[in-house]
């Protein structure tokens, strides 16, 4: 699956990608600016990071992280939750001399321990997900797409029910009292504040014991935690957060309920977080456009209309684990407090205005 024919060299065209992103996110001439990285970042978006930076006169340094070994009973993948930094002293220090923080880690600083303090410290942080630029170019983000975002955020934050059914068969009740809910548009202009692209999503973060019902993920849908679509039906039933039971034959049920149980961890097995995917751009058939190490599945989770529903970490709900499945579902109409925002997976036109 895949193109395999893309080159790891520096275009014009990424360069200008890279540079329109920091001029939304206002990086300032003689500014300094902190590129973090790792020994298994991506070379290519880290030399593009350096470039646009110095295009638009700013000064930025080199902040690089030896890749930690690996500690997990399985590969970790596309979790937000970098364990790279280790809070080394030199590192955070760095990152706190800076007004801005552009994060090329391999898994990015969004769940990561160390986020809170550096936000703190004052740099604004720009996330860089491991994506190959090709796709970073198509995904540039849209300040139009940042009003209809922050409408949706605006809207979870004042709701007490989220109802997401299907044709499929899904039928979920998430109760948002004591939620959490960030939404992402793909640039941060203030300090303490983190972003990443491509973006263009929101989610909420229930409180404990808040999701009940039954999820069903149809043939066609993805599990990004396995760069995957699904060819055969899986059923999860949700009891108070946690999956009960894993229903489903054949390969995609076989292989979520190993990477579940490997875990040996029953906050693997409870719900992280809920939202939707806001961005026209984004393309649920992108998967088969890159081979799996050239791309991080960030695009196909803010595809236009989807649920995005995801398992693990939630430390909202006093929860924290290495296991993580995101998993994308086409076609679910999706109500707030009674309102239609998700009509069978299409955004229904208006509702964010």
């Amino acid at each position: 699956m895949g193109t395999g024919m893309l080159n790891d060299r520096i275009e014009r065209r990424w360069i200008e990608a890279f540079v329109n992103v920091f001029r939304l996110c206002k990086v300032e001439p003689d500014e300094s600016v902190a590129i973090l990285s790792e020994t298994q970042s991506r070379e290519l978006n880290v030399h593009l990071a350096e470039l646009a930076l110095l295009e638009l006169g700013a000064k930025p340094v080199h902040v690089r992280a030896v890749t930690p070994p690996q500690s997990a009973p399985a590969p970790v993948r596309s979790t937000g939750g970098s364990q790279t930094l280790k809070h080394h002293p030199g590192i955070l220090a760095a990152c706190a001399a800076c007004t801005m923080v552009v994060d090329l880690t391999v898994e990015g600083l969004l769940h990561a321990p160390e986020l809170p303090g550096i936000l703190k410290s004052g740099p604004r942080v720009m996330m860089i997900s491991n994506e190959h630029p090709d796709a970073l170019e198509r995904l540039a983000p849209d300040p139009e797409l940042t009003k209809e975002v922050k409408a949706a955020i605006k809207m979870l934050r004042a709701s007490r029910e989220m109802v997401v059914t299907s044709n499929a068969g899904t039928d979920l009740h998430v109760s948002m009292d004591g939620a959490s809910t960030a939404g992402v548009w793909g640039y941060t202009d203030r300090p303490g504040t983190v972003a990443h692209w491509p973006a263009g999503l929101v989610v909420s973060f229930p409180g404990s014991a808040s999701v009940n019902g039954v999820l069903v993920l149809d043939a066609g849908d993805v599990n990004l935690t396995f760069k995957r679509y699904l060819e055969r039906p899986v059923s999860l039933t949700i009891e108070n957060d946690y999956v009960t039971d894993i229903a489903g034959e054949g390969t995609d049920a076989e292989l979520m309920r190993r990477y579940w149980a490997v875990w040996d961890d029953k906050d693997a097995y409870a719900v992280s977080h809920v939202g939707w995917g806001m961005n026209p751009k984004a393309r649920y058939e992108a998967l088969t456009f890159y081979d799996q190490r050239d791309t991080n599945g960030t695009e196909v989770r803010a595809y236009a209309g989807n649920f995005l529903f995801s398992t693990g970490a939630n430390e909202f709900a006093g929860r924290f684990t290495e296991g993580h499945f995101d998993l994308p579902v086409r076609g679910c109409t999706i109500t707030v407090d009674g309102t239609v925002v998700i009509d069978e997976g299409r955004i229904v036109p208006g509702v964010f205005a």
